[in-house]
């Protein structure tokens, strides 16, 4: 009998119980449910060495910003002159004689950007099939040795890179360049005023000093650089899915494409944002390559181009005072078309974090 009560009593408590959590669930359905449990503020206590990193880090931070506004400010300050002086012709005239008052940059920039673009067209794909090679398919000891040559390879001064481009290399180049502009007259980056097609008597000099020439000097220059960051970031793709990639049967080319690829896209984006701003910046390996053409050249095969870092190179010595501003007007418009592409790179790589997506 006891246990006959204690049964009754155990099945009503549960018939009361089902029916309290019914009545719950209708007014939730009518009502809304009730507020959640609060939320706990998290406090973590800094410790004397945590707070010593965040003092050190946030006036390194500061130094570095407030270094770039003085360059900026100062650089505006000597520029205010010639800025004064030209207006916004000084972004429309293709002269440079500051003296006689007829001077601009807008050769100069184009012919800043040709290069620019010739040393990443041709500087990215070598560097990230060299930082592929290094990653995924070099053996270890080799490995080491190309790691090493291509960290002495970024320490070599621009100097020599501009004596051997000088010397050697835009003469060996004039047999591209001629056939270039034979097949690839139609395209007018590649075409070579007064020159006619498959002309044998074509003096070789036509195709020397050209933006082809600086353009691929500096290709070599960055490719280092942007080399070296992609590789850091392929090498810490995550172990488990480049074997979940081979477990799927992929190959080592497909596992590349699903995981590596996708992991070091940001890597990739700022790598080359990071050689594009090297080669706008460029000076003297271009000074000694380039022949100064203060006209716009969009040719770039064809002899004689300009940049504005060679420009303030070969004239900064050999001015008036009136001439050095305009000069530094000349720096202000480099240093903020850097600044941009650096912003425009740094927002491109906040959008495409490597590691924040793959296929595999």
């Amino acid at each position: 009998m006891v246990s006959d009560d204690s049964s009754g009593n155990g099945a009503s408590a549960f018939e009361h119980l089902l029916d309290s959590t019914t009545e719950a669930d209708n007014q939730n359905r009518v009502n809304g449910p009730g507020p959640g449990p609060r939320k706990r503020s998290l406090k973590t206590k800094l410790t004397l060495s945590d707070l010593i990193f965040r003092v050190i880090a946030r006036a390194g931070g500061s130094v570095v910003l407030i270094l770039m506004i003085m360059v900026g400010t100062f650089l505006g300050y000597r520029a205010a002159q010639a800025l004064r002086v030209a207006g916004w012709s000084f972004f429309t005239t293709q002269q440079w004689n500051p003296d006689g008052g007829a001077f601009g940059i807008e050769a100069l920039i184009v012919g800043t950007f040709l290069i620019a673009t010739v040393a990443i067209v041709v500087g990215v794909p070598l560097s990230l099939a060299t930082a592929l090679y290094i990653s995924e398919y070099a053996p270890q000891r080799v490995k080491r040795v190309l790691i090493s040559m291509i960290d002495l390879m970024a320490a070599v001064p621009s100097v020599i890179f501009g004596l051997w481009g000088f010397f050697l290399l835009q003469w060996k180049l004039t047999t591209l360049a001629r056939w270039l502009s034979s097949w690839f007259y139609w395209i007018p980056l590649f075409q070579v005023n007064g020159v006619q097609r498959n002309n044998p008597l074509t003096s070789p000099d036509t195709y020397t000093s050209s933006s082809f020439a600086a353009g691929l000097v500096v290709a070599l220059m960055i490719t280092p650089i942007i080399s070296s960051v992609m590789r850091e970031a392929f090498s810490q793709a995550p172990a488990g899915e480049r074997e979940g990639a081979f477990a799927l049967g992929a190959t080592r080319w497909g596992m590349i494409r699903a995981v590596v690829l996708p992991f070091g896209k940001g890597a990739m984006i700022g790598g080359t944002m990071l050689g594009l701003g090297r080669a706008l910046g460029e000076t003297l390996a271009v000074t000694l390559i380039i022949s100064p053409v203060y006209a716009l050249q969009l040719h770039i095969l064809q002899h004689g181009t300009s940049s504005i870092s060679a420009l303030i190179a070969l004239n900064y010595q050999e001015t008036s005072q009136f001439g050095i501003s305009a000069l530094f007007a000349a720096g202000l418009a480099l240093f903020v078309v850097t600044l941009l592409v650096n912003f425009i790179a740094a927002q491109i790589v906040a959008r495409s974090r490597s590691g924040a997506q793959s296929e595999a």
